[in-house]
């Protein structure tokens, strides 16, 4: 199969998984970019028997990288919520800032995962895949699956009820 084939047809899965988890068009386009730069220098030091595991793979990894360093960097840069994405069917608008502020909430969170938690996390949550499906692409057993699966929520569940606390002073 040639590149052009390869990028065409994976490239709609690629964006959307880099766009669900980062939240805005030029971290995800810059997440597909590094996606498939990443694909070309594994399959020159390896044979790639499945193209759309790999690269779904490698968009999340790559998303959740730049989530942990979006994180890092949030002191320096303020997230600004693209409201050109708000149709005028969506929403009213406080519902809105409150969905993105719960969305930008759970990316925080995942970025204080192990990477392996955080992958399996959203290859099952925001992707919709079986454990299965999560067992082949990332080469492990089914039932590690569900075990990192359930470290995930319970850490995330923890991060989330400590950020939703209300301070004691």
């Amino acid at each position: 199969m040639d590149w052009n084939t390869i990028v065409n047809e994976n490239r709609r899965q690629v964006w959307r998984t880099s766009y669900r988890l980062l939240g805005n068009d030029a971290d995800a386009a810059d997440c597909f970019q590094e996606t498939f730069i990443s694909a070309l220098k594994v399959a020159q030091r390896q044979v790639v028997r499945n193209w759309p595991a790999m690269l779904h793979c490698l968009a999340t990894t790559r998303a959740l990288d730049r989530l942990r360093q979006r994180m890092r960097q949030k002191g320096r840069f303020e997230t600004i919520p693209e409201w050109s994405a708000v149709n005028s069917n969506q929403p009213e608008p406080a519902q809105y800032a409150q969905a993105a502020e719960l969305s930008e909430r759970l990316r925080q969170a995942l970025t204080k995962l192990p990477q392996k938690q955080s992958q399996v996390f959203c290859l099952r949550f925001l992707e919709d895949l079986s454990y299965r499906q999560i067992a082949g692409q990332l080469d492990m057993k089914t039932d590690a699956v569900g075990v990192l699966l359930q470290r995930a929520r319970g850490r995330l569940r923890d991060l989330l009820a400590i950020e939703l606390a209300p301070n004691e002073s």
